[in-house]
């Protein structure tokens, strides 16, 4: 069996509420939506009428009533309720669902995680680090991986097939000045051709768009000037 799931270019809604007897009674809302079923289609206008008396207060009360009584097919992102606001990034009146399978297949190439070249030890001690160590990885780890610096970056749109995009380049950055991790210049060497890391041109849309207040862009710096140290040491060797 297969699926369509529709999703929604566009959002508009319309509402009246009006005061009965000292009692404000909120007349149906009508949610009109563009939408299309893969990329090509012809978008159509759908429309959706939401009794807010039967529905929670905010806009994705009425859409995940949409979804779970009304229509299954209708698709959003969200991570509305988890403690990260703002990862879906999400626009009334535009932005469709993106697809991110590039994203995380780059994010794995990078080996996100800890690695240690003596694991003798693994399991049976914490890697243990100072403040001052610790206090370097702030404005790192604090990433939720949304992916919202990435889809604003023209470098990434142009050559998202090579370039690896901001906010993959800010973990593998996290990760190659941890102090416990022993993997720096194998992280270094994954990106030395032109366009896995030199395909920042600095337009810093990455830095503006973060909804946690990052600096991709600056990570990304980073990395560049380690890279030349690392070719440095790597010609004198």
């Amino acid at each position: 069996t297969s699926f369509s799931f529709r999703e929604p270019l566009s959002l508009l809604f319309r509402s009246t509420a009006l005061t009965m007897n000292g009692v404000c009674r909120t007349l149906p809302c009508t949610f009109y939506t563009i939408a299309y079923n893969k990329a090509g289609d012809k978008p159509c206008m759908q429309t959706y009428e939401i009794d807010l008396n039967k529905c929670g207060p905010m806009v994705l009360d009425a859409l995940i009533k949409i979804k779970n009584e009304i229509d299954s097919t209708l698709t959003f992102r969200r991570s509305c309720r988890e403690g990260i606001c703002s990862s879906c990034a999400t626009n009334i009146n535009g932005g469709s669902v993106p697809d991110l399978n590039n994203f995380y297949a780059q994010y794995k190439f990078t080996e996100p995680y800890l690695k240690k070249k003596d694991e003798s030890q693994e399991g049976k001690q914490q890697y243990l680090q100072s403040t001052e160590d610790h206090e370097k990885l702030d404005g790192l780890y604090d990433c939720i991986l949304c992916a919202c610096c990435s889809t604003s970056c023209p470098s990434y749109w142009w050559n998202g097939d090579r370039y690896l995009g901001p906010v993959v380049l800010m973990q593998a950055y996290c990760w190659m000045i941890d102090s416990r991790d022993d993997f720096t210049e194998e992280h270094l060497a994954k990106l030395q051709d032109p366009f896995s890391l030199y395909h920042c041109h600095t337009i810093m849309n990455c830095t503006r768009t973060c909804p946690k207040g990052l600096n991709p862009g600056k990570a990304i710096a980073e990395i560049k000037k380690m890279l030349v140290t690392y070719k440095e040491k790597k010609v004198a060797a």
